[in-house]
């Protein structure tokens, strides 16, 4: 019988449905899988056993009299711990929502529970989604399956642990800075970044409950999975209009052009000049690129005109400040636990790199911020995604590193990280190929292309078209094929 706990959730489904395993018997694989390794994980805070347990009998049951709940009919899941859960502990890693259990499920569970899944459980995160590694004052840090003196990465590092190490077969995450598409690199799986606004963020935490909503443009919803199937198939249950977030448009999914390899134009970049990768990554992105040309497409090194890194990072920053100036309580705990991100990224690090990810430029207009240079930042926003759309017309998709670095160890939050002997800025070194495109809206997908020397996964980011995500997936799918590269953690 195929291992049921790195089974794909799409085959589950279609096993459960065929009746070749019942959901109870995947359950208990899972909880078997979670008994074993979580707790050298820590990738799994919140388990919801009994609850779990019966639904998965419920759905057998159902299933037996002859009725089908949807795409995911019994198939086990986690969620991230900054979406709620109804009648299920949400924290966001923050201490005063330790005991918080939400009333209604945010819109994207709620999708997919319609869609037959059983919810598991929650996984770890930074504290309110706010660092790229995860860490926060309720649980003990996520460590990779890969490495457990190394991060997970963040903020969804705990889903990312679980995808790679088996203890569930979908995940979903949210995004501001990269905190799927980092995670899914550092872990090895797969992830999915949609188009800006694609997917409602209804019922989701780095807004504390009772705090208005602020967090409206950069921040969306994502996927992770062992498969680019199943992100498609997860994708597709929570995208789509939502009566919770009007400005979410009914604009319908696409339909992928079916274009083969040898007809696709690509972009490529192993690196920016301005901020260099770690030698096993720039590498891996060269011999994926050579691999593609060799089986067909054609592969061009490409960045874009205007495409000022200065620029876009401070202006990135410019407007993460402002959506998240009122997003969460005024008090003395997270004023000290900003004003410790602000100075470390600030004074930690190379002095140039520290330019492209200086905040501290900010405080003066965060301490006194006005209506008119909220929309100033938006404006230049808006120019910056009609730009960038403009330069990706003539290309099917742009490959692009994640990160300047693979997985690093577990160090103090945002304090810098080694790249190739100079000390990077934590956020420079993080964020630096992810922010460009929460700040543009476009979508992007993440596949694991190799490993570095010392065996840890590296991963390819592939930028689509915005609205083009079933079109991105299938373009991945293609590219996959020649140059995935996923891999079991070993001892899992």
């Amino acid at each position: 019988m195929t291992n049921l706990a790195f089974a794909s959730a799409h085959q589950l489904a279609q096993m459960i449905r065929d009746r070749t395993v019942s959901a109870v018997e995947v359950l208990e694989a899972l909880l078997a899988q979670i008994a074993q390794h979580n707790s050298k994980l820590n990738a799994i805070c919140t388990l919801d056993e009994d609850r779990a347990r019966s639904r998965a009998k419920q759905a057998d049951e159902a299933l037996a009299g002859g009725e089908t709940w949807g795409a995911l009919h019994g198939v086990p899941i986690t969620i991230k711990d900054i979406f709620e859960t109804a009648g299920l502990r949400t924290t966001s890693g923050y201490s005063p929502l330790k005991n918080y259990i939400p009333q209604a499920d945010a819109t994207a569970v709620a999708r997919l529970r319609s869609a037959g899944a059983v919810i598991l459980g929650k996984t770890n995160l930074a504290e309110l989604a706010g660092d790229f590694q995860s860490t926060n004052s309720l649980f003990p840090r996520v460590n990779n399956p890969w490495n457990l003196d190394y991060t997970a990465g963040g903020s969804s590092g705990g889903s990312a642990a679980a995808i790679a190490a088996g203890l569930s077969p979908l995940d979903i995450g949210n995004y501001i800075e990269g905190s799927v598409r980092q995670p899914a690199h550092f872990c090895g799986v797969y992830g999915l970044k949609p188009t800006d606004r694609r997917i409602s963020t209804a019922g989701m935490i780095p807004e504390v409950p009772g705090m208005p909503y602020c967090l409206r443009q950069m921040m969306t919803v994502g996927c992770f999975a062992r498969s680019l199937a199943d992100l498609r198939l997860c994708f597709s249950l929570i995208a789509g209009a939502d009566l919770r977030r009007p400005e979410v448009p009914p604009v319908p999914l696409d339909t992928p052009s079916g274009k083969a390899l040898v007809q696709l134009r690509l972009a490529w970049a192993d690196e920016w000049a301005e901020v260099p990768v770690a030698t096993d990554i720039r590498a891996a992105m060269q011999s994926a690129a050579q691999a593609l040309a060799q089986a067909g497409a054609q592969v061009e090194r490409w960045r874009p005109p205007a495409f000022e890194m200065n620029h876009i990072l401070s202006l990135y920053g410019k407007v993460a400040a402002y959506i998240n100036l009122h997003a969460q309580p005024v008090d003395r705990y997270n004023l000290s636990r900003s004003a410790k991100q602000i100075y470390r990224t600030a004074t930690q690090g190379d002095k140039e790199l520290r330019k492209l990810g200086d905040f501290s430029q900010l405080l003066p207009e965060l301490l006194n911020p006005s209506l008119k240079g909220y929309f100033e930042a938006l404006t230049e926003r808006d120019h910056f995604s009609a730009q960038l759309d403009a330069a990706l017309e003539p290309w099917d998709a742009w490959l692009i590193p994640v990160a300047a670095t693979p997985a690093f160890t577990h160090r103090p939050a945002w304090t810098a990280v080694e790249v190739n002997s100079k000390q990077y800025p934590h956020a420079v070194a993080n964020g630096a190929y992810t922010m460009p495109f929460n700040l543009s809206g476009h979508p992007a997908v993440i596949i694991p292309i190799g490993q570095t020397q010392a065996g840890l996964p590296i991963g390819m980011q592939i930028v689509g078209k915005r609205w083009r995500e079933m079109e991105l997936l299938a373009i991945a799918q293609e590219l996959d094929q020649v140059v995935g590269d996923f891999r079991l953690p070993p001892g899992y």
